[in-house]
């Protein structure tokens, strides 16, 4: 069930972290311009959790009445909660999620600007960071093998910069162009702290952490992050240039609407693929499979925007796939060393036991 809740997750982070910037993308070069939107829309699917969360309740009250119709238990007047999230958790997941939402306009300021190519080149670079936060936040503990990853994917992601000298769009000017650069920069640092901040809230909890509350945490921060950029909407009066530019759309006014709906819905599975990773890895892991996902998303826009594929992106998608290889070679290599390590002390502990005389 465990390995079932890892693969699931990963195929999440997979969908939402190729697709997302894809789908904003698409947004922009057919005449989008809210940036506010845009960045609310990376969060704003949130309720969809509630469907994985009722059908957890249905369960958990099920399990309940099976309790009290075996057992004389006393307490039959106990409800069984909706949500399982205590007032301290609750906090820290709202704090987050109001970093997320400024972390979402960085990174949509960025990607207004920015080819995918160049978005995707300076978010992995988040790697590092993520190492840096994770060894200071949860005392993260690091393998040569681990270490290389690092490194390699932060070459993979250096390298893709040989190519950005064209990549600045004709109608762009160069102010702006800097601007979404930095921005982007600033994004990728941000949610590289926030990766471990996450990690650390788990275990600093108070509470016994199970996936069902995993994804209540999902569902506040989402929730705080939409409403932080909620308020940039009303301010920027967001809701009243969304049906102009809907009918000003280059693909039509339906399927504005659509891909609005669609990007909402494919980041959700981002950031739920994310925090469920931390949930059942680390943060560290998280990051390791955002980056060596990052030179797949370089190849879908090759394939949907028409942009060139240089030779650095080659070299940068096979060092991305070499340090992807290594961390979990050596992952699989420290696990079983550590099982063989306990199966030794435990013949040891059972050969060290006095033997008692026979009757």
């Amino acid at each position: 069930m465990e390995k079932a809740l890892v693969i699931i997750n990963c195929i999440f982070l997979a969908i939402g972290n190729c697709g997302g910037p894809l789908m904003m993308r698409l947004y922009f070069n057919n005449g989008g311009k809210r940036v506010w939107l845009s960045s609310f829309l990376e969060t704003a699917g949130f309720p969809i959790i509630f469907i994985p969360l009722f059908s957890s309740f249905l369960k958990r009250n099920r399990n309940r009445t099976s309790c009290i119709i075996t057992s004389s238990s006393s307490s039959s007047d106990e409800k069984t909660r909706f949500f399982l999230m205590r007032p301290r958790l609750f906090a820290a997941s709202g704090f987050i999620g109001i970093i997320t939402g400024l972390d979402n306009y960085l990174y949509a300021y960025g990607l207004a600007f920015l080819p995918v190519s160049t978005s995707s080149l300076i978010i992995a670079s988040q790697l590092a960071f993520t190492a840096l936060f994770a060894f200071l936040l949860v005392k993260q503990k690091f393998t040569p093998f681990s270490v290389n990853a690092v490194v390699l994917l932060t070459v993979g992601a250096g390298v893709l910069a040989l190519h950005t000298g064209g990549d600045k769009p004709s109608n762009e000017s160069q102010k702006d162009y800097m601007l979404g650069f930095v921005l982007t920069v600033a994004a990728a640092v941000l949610y590289a702290f926030i990766l471990p901040f996450i990690e650390l809230t788990y275990k600093k909890a108070r509470q016994e952490m199970s996936f069902t509350l995993v994804l209540e945490v999902q569902m506040v921060m989402c929730l705080f992050a939409s409403v932080f950029c909620l308020v940039g909407m009303l301010i920027s009066d967001d809701f009243k240039a969304i049906p102009r530019e809907a009918r000003s759309f280059g693909l039509g006014e339906r399927v504005y609407y659509v891909v609005i709906a669609f990007t909402a819905i494919i980041w959700q599975g981002f950031f739920l693929g994310a925090i469920g990773v931390i949930f059942c890895a680390s943060s560290l892991v998280s990051g390791v499979l955002i980056s060596v996902l990052l030179p797949l998303t370089e190849v879908l826009a090759v394939v949907c925007f028409k942009e060139r594929f240089q030779a650095e992106k080659g070299v940068s998608l096979v060092l991305s796939l070499w340090g992807f290889v290594s961390y979990f070679y050596g992952e699989a290599k420290h696990s079983k060393v550590h099982k063989d390590g306990q199966s030794e002390a435990r013949t040891e502990t059972e050969t060290e036991l006095p033997r008692l005389p026979c009757p």
